[in-house]
């Protein structure tokens, strides 16, 4: 049975975007194309999402198999799920949480549960939660192997503490906000 796009494409359960870069195009290193994308912090106990990505992960190393690795799934082969307990242990948002890294060259579309269009930064943020739907493929590049997580499009589910230290105006001023306007001036 042929691999397809269906076997290696998944929408996630709720999850958290941080390193978020999905409104304009950035470079990760010098001479590497400008892409999209962020990383999503998944808990633990989302066994239907981690299942579900094990499963496009392993039809990708099949499609893999015969396009990009030789005829055999190599022994030592990059996979974009990492555990943040083990990699991060002293960073608490890792805490409890999966991590991968999912990027594009194309704009993702970005859309509230509301259907309504996201086109900005003060909208979607490192920090909100979301489901994201990720496509998954086969890598050989300078003998480097693995399986890369495509960044296809994000649904905002709700809004969440920003990560990287930033803070809303709402949260800065709330004090002044519950002041008499009169003692503002």
């Amino acid at each position: 049975m042929a691999i397809t796009n269906k076997d290696t494409r998944i929408v996630t359960g709720e999850v958290r975007a941080s390193y978020a870069y999905v409104f304009e195009p950035r470079k990760e290193e010098d001479g590497a194309d400008e892409k999209y994308s962020m990383m999503i912090l998944i808990p633990k106990s989302d066994k239907a999402t981690l299942a579900k990505i094990e499963k496009a992960v392993a039809a990708a190393k099949e499609l893999g198999k015969s396009s990009k690795f030789g005829g055999k799934i190599p022994a030592k082969l990059n996979e974009p799920l990492r555990d943040g307990d083990e990699e991060r242990p002293d960073e608490e948002v890792y805490e409890g949480m999966y991590f991968m890294n999912l990027s594009s060259k194309q704009k993702p579309g970005i859309v509230d549960k509301f259907k309504n269009i996201i086109d900005s930064a003060d909208d979607f943020y490192s920090g909100c939660y979301a489901k994201v739907s990720i496509n998954f493929f086969p890598y050989n590049t300078n003998g480097n192997k693995g399986i890369a997580a495509g960044l296809n499009n994000i649904l905002k589910t709700r809004d969440g503490d920003y990560l990287g230290g930033r803070s809303s105006a709402f949260d800065d001023f709330a004090d002044e906000f519950d002041a008499d306007a009169d003692d503002l001036f």
